[in-house]
């Protein structure tokens, strides 16, 4: 990328709260997270010249819109700053991420505040579940189920089987994964979580089917939670820089990002994609045009991954269009370990979204703010060793909306 974009701090909720037992709701969110990343940044409210939210479903799950406001009703230090609301499903916060570089870029402002926020248990677990159908296509979608996401989703895991083959096996592994590395994150929502030696296998009782081709250890979770960025340009970290003795090399920077879209309805990906190498060609060419933007010329020079893994079959596609295997061949990688946190190539060392936790609107942010902490040595008990450059890909529906970043520190 020509124009430096740096991330100077940021903030994470703990998704293992639920804000509505605690009397509180999705504007408390909101003001812990910013107020958190502008003292892990270094600035205060009046710092900021402009904010980008990033909320999927919060009309429906709260009965709240008009969360740019809502910004600066919980911050008055925000009051009068240009502020504006992001929707792309689960990809909301890695659209206000780009809307939010694009000022930068553009020169507009130097100081950008990202929220990306989501209240899902406010509602029972079942409400909170359809209320997130309507990032399919409501009454057009042409499937038959209880369950909408887990069946787009176990269908994904059938077109594959039909395509390549695919063994559950991996599917289970890649649970396994994510919910162990999850135990080392201590904002994780599942840390606690316990499981049998049966719980990630295809026993019917320890890991029952949701939909078909869907386990309940292949979903990711309801979750509440909000992260904050503050983003900056090159013109504002110099003098940052210069006033408080920090390196630029030393602060994460985007390198590169990616963006594209296709149709809402998941069957019409599937046939448009029937004659081509990779099941969405719009995720691969993402992921390209993110490479392309950091000058990233082969996957194996990232140093570690926080991908899309609302369902483990998303994590499996994901694994051969970030060309890290042939189409059809993510298997391998998992059978070998190489995705594992002490792997060549480790993907989601936070536990991800199954692991991890999923706050809809929130999750792209979250992803690129652990991609800053580990290429910065500041992740912690999750730190991937030497890390200095890694990768996000975030999935908006269906994998209509996809987002992808490239973040690293450059000596």
């Amino acid at each position: 990328m020509s124009t430096p974009i740096y991330v100077l701090g940021g903030y994470q909720t703990d998704f293992a709260r639920s804000y509505a037992r605690e009397n509180m709701d999705i504007s408390d969110m909101m003001r812990e997270a910013i107020e958190g990343a502008l003292a892990d940044s270094g600035l205060d409210a009046n710092d900021v010249d402009t904010v980008h939210v990033g909320n999927a479903f919060s009309e429906l799950q709260r009965q709240q819109g008009h969360l740019g406001a809502m910004a600066s009703q919980v911050v008055p230090g925000l009051w009068g700053k240009p502020a504006m609301r992001h929707e792309g499903a689960c990809a909301s916060s890695s659209l206000a991420v780009l809307a939010a570089m694009a000022e930068l870029e553009a020169g507009r402002y130097d100081v950008a505040l990202v929220v990306g926020v989501e209240e899902q248990k406010a509602l029972p677990g079942d409400q909170s579940s359809v209320a997130q159908n309507a990032a399919s296509w409501q009454g057009h979608e042409g499937i038959s189920c209880t369950f909408m996401w887990p069946a787009v989703f176990g269908l994904l895991g059938e077109e594959y089987a039909y395509r390549y083959g695919l063994d559950r096996q991996y599917l289970n592994r890649i649970s396994e994964i994510n919910y162990t590395n999850a135990k080392s994150n201590p904002l994780a929502q599942t840390r606690g979580w316990k499981f049998t030696e049966l719980s990630f296998t295809d026993d019917d009782v320890a890991n029952p089917v949701i939909e078909p081709g869907t386990r309940r250890q292949d979903c990711g979770q309801i979750t509440d939670g909000a992260t904050a960025l503050v983003l900056v340009s090159q013109r504002f970290m110099d003098a940052q820089a210069a006033r408080r003795n920090i390196k630029t090399s030393s602060t994460a920077q985007v390198l590169g990002w990616g963006h594209r879209n296709a149709g809402i309805k998941f069957l019409d990906k599937l046939e448009r994609s029937k004659n081509d190498t990779h099941v969405f060609p719009h995720v691969r060419d993402t992921i390209s045009d993110a490479f392309r933007r950091a000058g990233v010329t082969d996957v194996m020079q990232l140093d570690g991954i926080e991908t899309h893994d609302c369902f483990t079959t998303t994590e499996y596609m994901a694994i051969d269009h970030f060309g890290i295997t042939a189409p059809g061949e993510s298997w391998k990688v998992i059978e070998s370990g190489l995705i594992e946190r002490d792997g060549a190539l480790p993907i989601n060392p936070s536990g991800g979204l199954i692991g991890g936790g999923h706050p809809v609107g929130a999750t792209g942010a979250r992803m690129v703010f652990d991609a800053a902490k580990q290429v910065t040595g500041h992740a912690g008990d999750i730190q991937v060793d030497g890390a200095k450059t890694f990768a996000t890909l975030n999935i908006g529906g269906s994998l209509s909306t996809v987002a992808s970043f490239v973040v690293g520190v450059r000596d």
